[in-house]
């Protein structure tokens, strides 16, 4: 059960991410229902908010998990600006999510259209962030000890490195083993969502424009 939950679920999360956003690209170039003329202020306001909430959180989670030391959280200015980065992120993450997923879910001429993983994706959002600020402000070690660091920032370091190190995770508090579980959830249903072409379709843009400069050739 450890090697399963915590090495083959993981790499397989990883998997179904990759392969989806290759089915996802053949499928419908990532625009789904995200994109077009349908969308109100409302919902075009929630996709910019999006696109700033989650690389923020990002740059925060990947920036602790380089300050942190192996059983300390980051302390003094970089902690300051973590939770500043974090508070500014997270709402504006939850907001954006919430229009952009909200409205399909309600509107009639929409059901029909809104897939099983729709109706996911905002509740398994909605867990990440939560967990996330969990185990952030976690206070259970007495002896001042950050959990995240020995438990969650181990494991995933062990994953990308690929030598695994489940019994990290197999002996973790259960708020931690949660949030792998949910980061997890997220990862292998992402391509599959509303939201997989939000910052997919602008990549895409950017490199098709990259292409195209440097196809053409400056006359001389």
């Amino acid at each position: 059960m450890m090697i399963a939950l915590w090495v083959l679920l993981p790499y397989a999360a990883i998997l179904s991410c990759v392969l989806g956003h290759l089915w996802r690209y053949r499928h419908d170039g990532f625009h789904g229902y995200l994109y077009g003329p349908h969308l109100d202020r409302a919902e075009r306001f929630g996709i910019h908010a999006f696109r700033i909430g989650v690389p923020v959180l990002f740059v925060a989670r990947v920036a602790e998990v380089f300050a942190a030391g192996p059983d300390s959280r980051p302390e003094g200015g970089i902690r300051i600006v973590l939770i500043a980065l974090q508070l500014i992120a997270v709402p504006a993450t939850m907001i954006g999510a919430a229009l952009i997923l909200v409205p399909p879910l309600i509107a009639a001429d929409s059901r029909p259209r809104v897939s099983v993983v729709d109706r996911l994706t905002l509740p398994v959002l909605i867990a990440t962030l939560l967990s996330a600020t969990l185990v952030t402000f976690d206070t259970t070690p007495a002896d001042g000890r950050y959990r995240s660091a020995e438990t969650l920032f181990t494991w995933t370091r062990s994953l990308l490195t690929l030598h695994p190190q489940p019994e990290v995770m197999a002996h973790a508090p259960g708020i931690y083993q949660a949030r792998a579980l949910i980061v997890m959830l997220l990862v292998a249903i992402w391509p599959f969502t509303r939201l997989a072409g939000i910052f997919t379709v602008p990549a895409l843009r950017l490199l098709r424009q990259t292409a195209r400069l440097g196809l053409v050739r400056p006359a001389r």
